[in-house]
């Protein structure tokens, strides 16, 4: 079995947030057999390495399998958060995003499978009138 790396954007969407100077993500799979390779590749410690550059602190992550979905506490996060923080994210909304771009690895054939999942394609802009995905 060969395998390569992807974009989590590839397997799974997100959503972040905050409550005060915690944010918290939600890591959803587009797929429901693809759950088991979030669990296996997004570990807290993983998570937590790939924000390491936002300043995070402590990331712990909670299994939802009946949602196919993991969601991570990250603690220290936003500088005080809401009204406190001077951060240009004081919410931690770019936080989902930032850990969307982590990359893991997969089996090449669902690699293959999830080539167009996510991101918009390459050479889609913005100004353009269709959607991205076609």
């Amino acid at each position: 079995m060969t395998a390569t790396r992807i974009r989590l954007a590839n397997l799974a969407h997100a959503r972040s947030g905050d409550k005060g100077n915690t944010a918290n993500i939600g890591l959803v799979a587009y797929r429901p057999r693809d759950y088991e390779l979030l669990r296996r590749e997004v570990t807290a410690e993983r998570a937590g390495k790939h924000l390491e550059p936002f300043g995070v602190g402590e990331v712990r992550r909670f299994e939802l399998p009946g949602l196919c979905a993991l969601n991570f506490l990250v603690r220290d996060a936003l500088d005080g958060g809401g009204t406190l923080s001077l951060r240009n994210d004081s919410q931690g909304k770019v936080l989902s995003n930032a850990l969307l771009r982590m990359e893991v690895e997969v089996p090449a054939q669902v690699a293959e499978e999830c080539a167009d999942q996510g991101f918009a394609p390459e050479g889609w802009s913005p100004a353009d009138t269709r959607s991205p995905a076609g």
